[in-house]
């Protein structure tokens, strides 16, 4: 089966991928993630952009993803998370490759501005709490797991994730209307095992 996971900030759509490739038994392929351990000539021609700050260009990224999906784990599927951004990028995965299903996870602006704002990691660990809703540290500023030091990413401020949630309204949102049948849309202000139940629900009856 051939996801795509969509959802605003803070909505949990990386942790579902996460969980529903364990479940499903598909690869979870996170483009970011992808990009960041690209090897060998590809690479050379991602650092030439990377380098220099500048944008990776839709046409090198859907190579990369292109190469990655012939791995022979791809063959009974995968999740796909964090692409396609925009309408752009969906018609030249379509030339790739076929869709089954479409997961998108709802999440108001004010949840998704609330959840964020209260997201913080362990400087050490990378362990990931969240000091408004769950998980909380039991103590505050200090990772449960090695008691190190819990920071804020610069960008997790309420008008940064504005700016970020303007930009999946204007270009990711429009991209749902493509799937119509295809779509399975969740609310995500539910308990995590309760989403993932309901997903694997869903999927089963389309």
């Amino acid at each position: 089966m051939k996801l795509l996971f969509f959802g605003p900030q803070g909505s949990g759509k990386g942790t579902q991928a996460v969980v529903i490739s364990q479940k499903l038994n598909i690869p979870h392929i996170s483009v970011g993630d992808l990009l960041r351990g690209t090897t060998g000539v590809l690479k050379i021609e991602l650092d030439s952009y990377m380098n220099q700050g500048k944008l990776v260009p839709d046409e090198l990224t859907i190579k990369i993803l292109k190469e990655r999906l012939l791995n022979n784990d791809c063959k009974k599927g995968f999740i796909l998370d964090g692409f396609p951004r925009n309408l752009n990028q969906l018609e030249m995965l379509k030339n790739i490759t076929a869709i089954d299903k479409a997961i998108e996870i709802t999440l108001t602006d004010d949840e998704s501005i609330k959840r964020i704002s209260g997201r913080v990691t362990c400087e050490k660990c990378k362990a990931g709490y969240n000091e408004l809703t769950s998980p909380k540290p039991q103590e505050p500023g200090v990772c449960d797991v090695c008691e190190g030091k819990l920071i804020r990413r610069s960008d997790d401020n309420p008008e940064a994730v504005k700016k970020r949630l303007h930009t999946y309204h204007q270009d990711t949102e429009p991209i749902l209307n493509s799937f119509k049948e295809k779509l399975i849309k969740i609310n995500g202000i539910q308990p995590i095992e309760k989403i993932t139940q309901e997903i694997l629900e869903k999927l089963k009856k389309k």
